[in-house]
């Protein structure tokens, strides 16, 4: 009788295993990178917020999901996974000028909301920065087919010179897919 009863118990389990793996078989995770640009102009005061308007950043998000054999009824969320800059300009510049920084999203029919940040950032920071990123859930950002990103930014010190940025997000997206 005991070994009927260990046979049921493990047919219950491996029944129990496969039907995980087939759940995480009909999920798809995976991660859109974008890249903008963006120029800190010389200052002529400290401790002074000031805004960077960026361009609108053309989603091509529709193209992703139907690589990743999903698409936008599927999706279950979008995350902001790494908001990190790069000074590109001048060849050795750093981040040290930098008290704060945020980073917001908005797009069409959408509030702006602030997705990345770094306060109180090191002088010995170096030309990349990683910035803390929010939890929320960003996929109707990301549905549209354009948004803007804005910088708000604080020195610590004056800078003579512009500073150009390479602003590089990846968003990781969790969908279904598609057919399953």
């Amino acid at each position: 009788m005991k070994k009927k009863g260990y046979l049921f118990t493990a047919i219950i389990l491996l029944t129990g295993l496969f039907s995980c793996k087939k759940i995480e078989e009909s999920l798809t995770e995976f991660d859109i990178t974008y890249h903008s640009s963006a120029t800190i102009p010389a200052t002529v005061s400290i401790d002074v917020p000031f805004d960077i308007p960026l361009p609108p950043v053309t989603t091509n998000t529709v193209e992703e999901f139907e690589n990743n054999n999903t698409h936008k009824d599927l999706v279950k969320e979008i995350h902001l996974k790494t908001l990190e800059l790069t000074v590109t300009d001048p060849a050795d510049g750093d981040f040290g000028f930098l008290r704060n920084i945020e980073i917001y999203i908005s797009a069409e029919g959408l509030s702006e909301k602030k997705i990345a940040w770094k306060l109180n950032i090191p002088d010995n920071v170096g030309g990349t920065l990683e910035l803390e990123t929010t939890s929320d859930d960003l996929k109707e950002y990301l549905f549209k087919d354009k948004f803007k990103l804005r910088v708000r930014a604080t020195t610590d010190r004056l800078i003579t010179r512009d500073y150009e940025i390479d602003i590089k997000s990846v968003f990781h997206v969790k969908a279904n897919i598609f057919g399953s």
